[in-house]
């Protein structure tokens, strides 16, 4: 219930309490620090990005978590740039995270905060990632991993026990939380509140400016709102697929050589009998010799079996080593003595004694050397089909490390190299809806993180089909230029234009408002013809069941009764004021089964909020100072405006 409140009234939960809650933050911390080491150090690697207590964040440091962030950013959404991430906030949110790992851990050293060798051990065995074989920790494997990480021991140990320290000093924050009943009702009686007012909207179209811009005004909304206009990165793959068809130099099979593999497989052409059964099996000799009488007295074996609770099995078309393997050799040998239609001697077997009834024998004169001669002969081909494009395969691999070029390979395979249309990551045709051809989709990936003209080998199917492509064409990402997106650049101005002037109007109406008009009234007033203002009647709950939350339903219900508010909706490019007359909020039972689950809820929640405010408070008793000049620095660098 409380997560449907808090929907309503978000508010950013730091990391902090992500500290309070995970046994074993640190990994995760020092998996944050791996970058892209081609950035590191480019804006004055030693300059101080901010001090917080005794510790020095520098530019070199925000540099690698902001790539590092980008790279985890891009396992849910592969086209984002580091210039998109930048536009999101994205490098502001990396240093506010550097700056509340450095006060956890200044602060817990001021607080005589320690973690042992042994309990930093403990804690890296109790992850299970680092475990070997025999589920136990294995230090190579540890060692693995941060060489992997482009990490070295002393950090990852160090922000092991960081980690510890964060729990010691967070955990206790939320332990044993309790809420008043007079909270806990009150919120569970929220749920039903139902709110009645007014609503007026004030649209962007309605108040654009009908003339274009001039092109200075243009350039400097462009310049403002490059991230808009980002175009992902776009690569232009060239491939061709192959299999072991594809390889014409291929000695022919000789004769002696069908002769030679005859005479090795000669009990696979050699005459065999194969005989189809109905086996019952029973415990003792004595009751399947019972069965056997019952069977020559007239009764079906099938029957004989049902009348004992048993069941028989059906065996079809098995050989006498088929039966040795299954039973026995001594129950083959009476199932093979035996003639068509009659019972078998009772034999003893794997699982007891056997009674088989030979239902049909069948007599395979095999095969003679001139019939099995070619068969034999395309076998062998295809064997040597196969053998030879593994080492071609491998062969191919090496050749392409040692400069070979793709077009080169695929002549000498005699195939037709394919260019696809420039595909973004996520495996678009750039422009399109449509999907790249599905041999490249499965190799897209890949082909985002390989260099220009480095021709690559990838498996279609494990052994048998294989596709040799190379990257003919990167387009980097970058803000599309201003002539060719002029027209939707133009759009967006006047979108931008009329929202501005559309909240100037929501405001001059709220102010009409407070002098003494109604809200009629004040939307009439503006020369802009508007629609009369509507009445709005919202209940919590159908809202937040219904999913259909919005800025303006949130500020309805955060709102004071008989007050009125602006609220901007950028994504309907619409300003609403929103007038709110009346709460109805009926009375709720404390018997009630929601006013519990509201207190349950509202204790996780009271923990998570006394975390965040205790985080707040650590970090305001430190002395912290952050360098603006060189955050920006580092912002410039990322976003390649130092070059």
């Amino acid at each position: 219930m409380i997560q449907l409140f808090r929907r309503f009234f978000q508010s950013k939960i730091g990391i902090g309490v992500t500290l309070a809650f995970l046994a074993l933050i640190a990994v995760a911390f020092a998996s944050s620090d791996v970058a892209n080491n081609s950035l590191f150090g480019g804006v004055a690697g030693g300059d101080r990005v901010a001090n917080v207590g005794d510790q020095t964040l520098t530019t070199a440091d925000l540099i690698q978590n902001a790539n590092s962030a980008v790279q985890q950013s891009r396992a849910e959404n592969p086209t984002i740039t580091m210039e998109s991430f930048i536009a999101d906030g994205g490098l502001d949110d990396v240093l506010e995270q550097m700056l509340t790992r450095a006060a956890i851990s200044e602060f817990g050293k001021a607080m005589g905060l320690r973690a042992s060798q042994a309990t930093v051990n403990s804690e890296l065995r109790a992850t299970g990632i680092f475990n070997g074989l025999n589920g136990e920790f294995d230090p190579e494997v540890f060692r693995t991993w941060v060489r992997q990480q482009g990490l070295t021991e002393d950090r990852v140990l160090e922000d092991v026990a960081m980690g510890i320290q964060a729990e010691q000093l967070l955990m206790p924050i939320s332990y044993g939380m309790t809420v008043p009943d007079s909270i806990a009702r009150r919120y569970a009686g929220m749920f039903n509140e139902t709110r009645v007012g007014l609503a007026a909207g004030f649209t962007a179209v309605a108040f654009a400016p009908d003339e274009d811009p001039t092109d200075e005004q243009l350039e400097t909304y462009y310049q403002a709102n490059r991230g808009a206009y980002v175009r992902p990165e776009r690569r232009v793959i060239r491939y061709a697929t192959f299999d072991r068809t594809a390889l014409d130099d291929i000695a022919p099979v000789t004769d002696e050589q069908i002769a030679r593999r005859y005479e090795r497989d000669a009990a696979v052409y050699a005459p065999i009998e194969t005989r189809s059964f109905t086996q019952l099996v029973l415990p003792t000799q004595a009751a399947a010799q019972a069965v056997i009488d019952e069977v020559n007295g007239g009764v079906s074996l099938e029957a004989s079996a049902r009348e004992k609770g048993l069941q028989t099995v059906t065996l079809s078309g098995v050989s006498r080593e088929d039966i040795e393997e299954q039973a026995s050799e001594n129950v083959a040998d009476a199932a093979f003595a035996a003639q068509s239609g009659d019972l078998a001697r009772p034999a003893r077997g794997n699982l007891g004694w056997y009674v088989l009834r030979v239902d049909q024998v069948t007599q395979n004169s095999g095969q003679t050397l001139e019939q099995a001669s070619e068969g034999i002969r395309q076998q062998l081909f295809e064997e040597r089909q196969q053998l030879a494009l593994n080492e071609f395969t491998e062969r191919l691999e090496d050749e392409f490390r040692n400069g070979r070029s793709l077009t080169e390979a695929a002549e000498e395979l005699g195939l037709e190299v394919t260019t696809s249309r420039q595909a973004t990551a996520t495996g678009q045709v750039y422009g399109t809806q449509e999907s790249v051809a599905p041999q490249v989709a499965r190799i897209i990936p890949f082909a985002f993180q390989v260099d220009a003209g480095d021709p690559q080998l990838n498996e279609l199917v494990p052994g048998e089909q294989y596709l040799i492509f190379d990257v003919s064409e990167v387009v980097p990402s970058a803000a599309a230029p201003l002539a060719e997106i002029r027209d939707d650049v133009v759009t967006a101005w006047r979108r931008e234009q009329g929202m501005a002037e559309a909240g100037a109007a929501a405001a001059r109406v709220i102010e009409r408002i407070e002098g003494g008009a109604t809200f009629a009234e004040a939307v009439a007033a503006e020369e802009v013809s508007l629609p009369a203002p509507e009445p709005l009647r919202l209940n919590r709950r159908e809202l937040a069941e219904q999913g259909q939350l919005s800025l303006a339903s949130i500020l309805f219900f955060s709102m004071a009764e008989g007050s009125t508010k602006p609220v901007e909706l950028a994504d309907v490019s619409t300003w609403f004021v929103v007038q709110l007359s009346e709460i109805e909020q009926p009375e709720i039972d404390a018997e009630d089964q929601r006013f519990a689950e509201t207190r349950q809820q509202l204790v996780a929640s009271l923990g998570e909020e006394y975390v965040v405010q205790f985080v707040t408070a650590m970090q305001g008793s430190l002395e912290a100072e952050t360098n603006e000049v060189a955050v920006e620095a580092v912002r410039a660098q990322l976003l390649g405006l130092n070059n």
